[in-house]
């Protein structure tokens, strides 16, 4: 398994609804992570910049991979008001460097 970790962007003022829609992410979504071979999936946030941090583990590949799913493009539009995106609405990520780790 290797770990990934990228960052996007929020929208002023948008960290609660954010928050609030992945508290309540689509079950079959949820589902369709996971069954992609993508665990211990968390996101941070950066509150004083919006900036937002991903981190997951994948046996396969990572959530950015996919796009071609139409149930992760029902996602990426409805969160497309809230977030930094491309012309797809696909979230504008940007992959990040480990430069540290400790067990």
């Amino acid at each position: 398994m290797k770990r990934i970790a990228f960052k996007m962007q929020l929208k002023p003022g948008c960290l609660a609804e954010y928050q609030k829609r992945h508290d309540a992410i689509w079950p079959s979504l949820a589902t369709l992570i996971q069954k992609s071979g993508i665990s211990d999936y968390d996101i941070f946030c950066d509150e004083t910049t919006g900036t937002l941090f991903g981190v997951q583990y994948c046996s396969g590949t990572s959530s950015q991979s996919l796009g071609d799913n139409e149930l992760v493009q029902e996602w990426w539009a409805y969160m497309s008001d809230i977030m930094e995106t491309n012309s797809d609405f696909s979230p504008q990520t940007t992959p990040l460097t480990r430069v540290f780790h400790l067990d």
